[in-house]
């Protein structure tokens, strides 16, 4: 698929630094507008955030992932089917002062339905054992509003529309104006807080709709053979292969015949166009403008043996909705209980997500084996991933379509330009490829 080797051209139409899914839409889409492109990526494979390591017949993606295949973009530029994508169940198993409780969506978890139903109707009884509380479905109600249409005109909208033409707010704000209080409010904040790596709600509440959205439209799951089959994919339709372990070190100024020069340990390219598609921080250096926050998390894989796997619902996530969480994950999953592929034969795999990301392995381990219910002591050390730059932060308002334009020629595009998901990648890279075939004209 690439070769580090390939001697790099002197001379191109696009040179698209990093082979993330940004900069290989974008690639993708120049190539096919029948621009040569050089697509450089400073790492050993494509797929920038997006990387799988085996290690000893287990998958361990780069954090923990997850491909939601009602992504609009994933929808339009993916084969779905090539990847024999592994859904997770549509629910979570919520650590709560009453419990474990079983929640799930209605349509996507039917299964889970006689416990979702119980957890709320015995919150109408005080006392009532395994009670979670009434969900506040007025409030959640309320909350929602903003994504219903006012008028004809405003269904036939996309709901980004909508909402670009409502205030915004932080989601706790709005959580609060909303009145969204109480045990329900725990849940859906903590599974939020793994989605977006927030723990304090500071994301736009208007991201979290739209990310709420497609979590209802579609049940996210795992490629078959990892998450970085996603990147691979779209590289493999590239006519040039990438040019790995090839770095772009410095991006020069737009000379008089309307170049631009790359330079790269390679070796210098220049091109009419360069596309930055790079991490936020470092495309944020190479075309000089001031680097966008970020958030982090620090995943731990153990091995746990076949015979220690929870049976009950092992597709679910687990998240600890107290108020008083007993430790410092966001959230735990028996992933291979969802994508078998994960791990061999005889054992299970367990993934862990903390937003301290110094939080040692020894509290991730006992957390984990907590809600997952199985004795930490089986749970053994398989990998452990430390990523400062994991999502970029979104406060608000809700910008989902920041400039991909930096000056004459040099463009920059990733989810820090969109919104922070892999479907914000896909469409920022297809902005970008936009907005060059555009200045051509």
């Amino acid at each position: 698929m690439s070769n580090p080797a390939t001697p790099l051209p002197a001379e191109t139409d696009v040179v698209v630094v990093g082979a993330g899914l940004s900069g290989l839409r974008a690639a993708l889409e120049l190539e096919a507008a029948g621009r040569d492109v050089v697509v450089l990526e400073g790492a050993d494979a494509v797929g920038g955030r997006v990387r799988t390591t085996q290690v000893d017949a287990f998958l361990l993606d780069r954090g923990f992932q997850l491909l939601n295949p009602a992504y609009p973009a994933v929808r339009r530029w993916v084969d779905l089917e090539a990847l024999a994508l592994q859904p997770f169940g549509a629910g979570v198993v919520a650590a709560t002062p009453a419990g474990r409780q079983r929640l799930g969506h209605p349509w996507h978890a039917p299964g889970l339905l006689p416990t979702t139903a119980r957890a709320a109707l015995t919150g109408l009884v005080p006392g009532r054992a395994g009670a979670l509380g009434a969900p506040p479905l007025g409030a959640l109600a309320r909350w929602w509003a903003p994504t219903l249409p006012r008028t004809l005109t405003e269904a036939r909208e996309p709901l980004r529309a909508r909402l670009d033409e409502r205030p915004d707010a932080a989601l706790a704000a709005s959580l609060d104006t909303a009145g969204v209080t109480g045990p329900w409010r725990r849940v859906l904040e903590q599974f939020l807080a793994g989605v977006l790596l927030d723990p304090d709600g500071e994301t736009s509440a208007h991201l979290v709709r739209l990310l709420v959205s497609s979590f209802l439209a579609g049940t996210p799951g795992l490629p078959r053979d990892g998450m970085q089959a996603l990147p691979e994919q779209l590289a493999a339709g590239l006519r040039r292969p990438v040019a790995l372990g090839t770095p772009a070190e410095r991006v020069e100024e737009q000379a008089a015949d309307g170049t631009r020069t790359v330079r790269t340990p390679a070796g210098p390219v220049r091109a009419r166009h360069v596309v930055v598609a790079g991490g936020p921080t470092a495309a944020a250096a190479l075309v000089g403008r001031p680097a966008p926050p970020v958030r982090g998390v620090v995943t731990a894989w153990w091995a746990l043996p076949e015979p220690d796997v929870p049976a009950t619902r092992a597709d679910l996530l687990h998240v600890d909705a107290r108020e008083r969480p007993e430790g410092p994950l966001v959230n735990a999953a028996l992933v291979s209980g969802a994508a078998p592929s994960y791990a061999p034969a005889g054992s299970g795999l367990v993934a862990g997500s903390s937003l301290d990301l110094d939080a040692p392995e020894a509290d991730l381990r006992r957390h984990a084996g907590r809600l997952l219910d199985v004795d930490p002591a089986r749970l053994v050390l398989v990998g452990r991933d430390r990523v400062p730059e994991a999502l970029p932060a979104h406060r608000p308002p809700l910008a989902a379509a920041r400039a991909v334009d930096v000056a004459p020629g040099l463009w920059w595009c990733g989810d820090h330009r969109d919104t922070p998901s892999l479907q914000g990648a896909l469409v920022s890279g297809h902005r970008a490829a936009s907005a060059v075939l555009a200045a051509e004209v």
